[in-house]
């Protein structure tokens, strides 16, 4: 079975954990609009965080870090599998995340993630999108 996923205004880290159960439980899991998935926190910390983690080790040994977003969003469930056993690289292999809503997947029903993930319940956050910490990183899309 397929989860079809529409990632506007939901928090990354709520996303992820989600999608890392819904995994490794065996389901095949599409994450569409991935450039609006939220990251709660300030501006410029967050920037920093991810400029950081981009310029960590070298450009030929690694840690490589992404710069689109579809690769962030898929890198941050990444971290939430055990990779490093056969369950979590099968699980990995489930998950297929895009950059808007290609035409495959117009007018597909999207499964709601619950409204404590939702960015727009919370009062007072301040957050920004995937997206724009992808362009701060250079990414063009």
């Amino acid at each position: 079975m397929v989860i079809y996923i529409d990632g506007t205004d939901v928090i990354l880290g709520r996303l992820s954990s989600i999608v890392a159960k819904k995994l490794l439980e065996g389901e095949e899991v599409v994450i569409l609009n991935a450039e609006n998935v939220a990251i709660v926190g300030k501006r410029d910390r967050i920037f920093a965080e991810f400029k950081e983690k981009r310029e960590i080790g070298s450009s030929r040994k690694g840690p490589f870090y992404p710069r689109m977003p579809d690769r962030i969003v898929k890198r941050t469930v990444r971290g939430m599998l055990p990779r490093d056993r056969p369950k979590g690289r099968m699980a990995l292999k489930r998950l297929k995340v895009y950059i808007g809503t290609p035409a495959e997947f117009k007018g597909v029903k999207t499964e709601e993630i619950g409204e404590k993930a939702k960015v727009k319940g919370i009062k007072g956050t301040t957050y920004i999108t995937v997206g724009d910490v992808a362009r701060y990183l250079g990414a063009k899309f």
